[in-house]
């Protein structure tokens, strides 16, 4: 926090001025205040949460990652969320349960199968998008 006039590091405290901690520089006497919180993370610190997000990291794990709050990550993903759209699948599937569709993937002996679980907290679902692929497929 070096002074904004002449740059300098010698500082002294000079009193609060609207909540925040104003300083007076002691080679040029400028009074000034801090621009921003120290608590406030860059937009580099907000793009690595994202990033780490979207590579499939919890909140609470980046939080730990990052030494933030997941309260914070989680805020960050949300405001993300609002400001871009993402490309939507326009047919739906069924409706279906965890055992119907653990017995049909287990059923198929001659598939490999595979399956991604999204949750969404804020409307209280969750979607399964899975797939298989055919064993003698991929050995020909």
């Amino acid at each position: 926090m070096d002074c904004p006039k002449c740059k300098s590091s010698h500082h002294v405290k000079d009193g609060i001025v609207g909540g925040k901690q104003r300083y007076k520089c002691k080679e040029c006497h400028y009074r000034y205040t801090v621009e921003r919180k120290s608590n406030v993370k860059t937009s580099a610190i907000r793009r690595l949460a994202l990033v780490l997000y979207l590579e499939g990291f919890s909140f609470r794990f980046i939080g730990k990652i990052l030494k933030i709050s997941y309260g914070t990550v989680y805020v960050w993903v949300k405001e993300w969320r609002s400001q871009v759209s993402l490309p939507r699948r326009e047919n739906s599937s069924a409706i279906v349960d965890l055992d119907h569709m653990h017995r049909l993937l287990v059923s198929k002996q001659t598939a490999d199968c595979y399956g991604l679980l999204l949750i969404d907290m804020e409307k209280g679902i969750s979607l399964l998008s899975s797939g298989s692929i055919d064993r003698e497929s991929l050995s020909t």
